[in-house]
């Protein structure tokens, strides 16, 4: 995890506040739109065992719990956000007649969430979790907010490949990657600050550890394009 001054919540949350308005359009040209397919793909994992409730946290604009609506038959979805202006981009995409009676936003911290204890038949985070400040206790979180047998799933990046796509990754997310960021948000230091937390994220075997440290269960990953993204899942429960 990236260490220092930038770990605190405060300066993160209004790092996300401030690109906020380009967030989405990054998201397409940065991952050359591959960004809806890993949500889609997160979201069918909610279909094993279709879902009453799910809080997605780190929920940003909105752009996985459009995609767990869409793709499974949940009751409700509260997209999750301790950045105002990223929940107010989510507002117009979760407003529609057929979407709005089944979702909810609420900002929130995802270390002190305002929900009780088994609140949540499913939990879902997308590339939300490099950004915690302590993610063994969000993880923990995450834990008490669930029902038992609750389903997590966890959207991040991950390591590459070995061999030369391994190497052509990492020299976009260095090089590439934080330029076409911070010149399209407008802003200097936040992409290269995402890179960063991309860069020093524990690879998937270690995140499926701390996730079963957490109290979860059945805890295993998927890969996706070339390993540079992780769909990991897990069951509330010790084995």
């Amino acid at each position: 995890m990236v260490d220092g001054p930038e770990r605190d919540p405060r300066q993160v949350r209004g790092m996300f506040d401030g690109i906020a308005r380009r967030y989405d359009l990054l998201n397409r040209v940065l991952s050359l739109s591959l960004d809806r397919r890993w949500r889609r793909s997160a979201a069918q994992e909610l279909l094993a065992a279709p879902p009453g409730r799910v809080l997605d946290l780190c929920g940003g604009t909105g752009d996985l719990s459009l995609a767990i609506l869409r793709t499974t038959g949940a009751e409700l979805v509260v997209c999750c956000d301790f950045a105002l202006a990223m929940l107010d981009r989510a507002g117009p995409k979760l407003a529609g007649t057929r979407l709005r009676p089944r979702s909810a936003r609420v900002q929130g911290d995802g270390l002190r969430l305002p929900f009780r204890d088994g609140a949540f038949d499913a939990v879902t985070v997308g590339f939300g979790v490099r950004n915690l400040a302590d993610l063994d206790a969000g993880l923990r979180e995450m834990a008490r907010v669930l029902a038992p047998a609750g389903r997590l799933v966890v959207l991040e990046f991950s390591e590459p490949d070995r061999g030369f796509g391994g190497t052509l990754y990492r020299f976009y997310l260095d090089r590439v990657l934080p330029r076409i960021g911070d010149t399209l948000s407008g802003r200097a230091g936040p992409y290269r600050y995402l890179a960063r937390t991309i860069a020093a994220f524990p690879g998937p075997a270690i995140l499926a550890g701390r996730i079963r440290d957490a109290g979860f269960a059945a805890c295993g990953w998927r890969r996706m394009t070339g390993g540079i993204v992780a769909v990991h899942t897990a069951i509330k429960g010790r084995a």
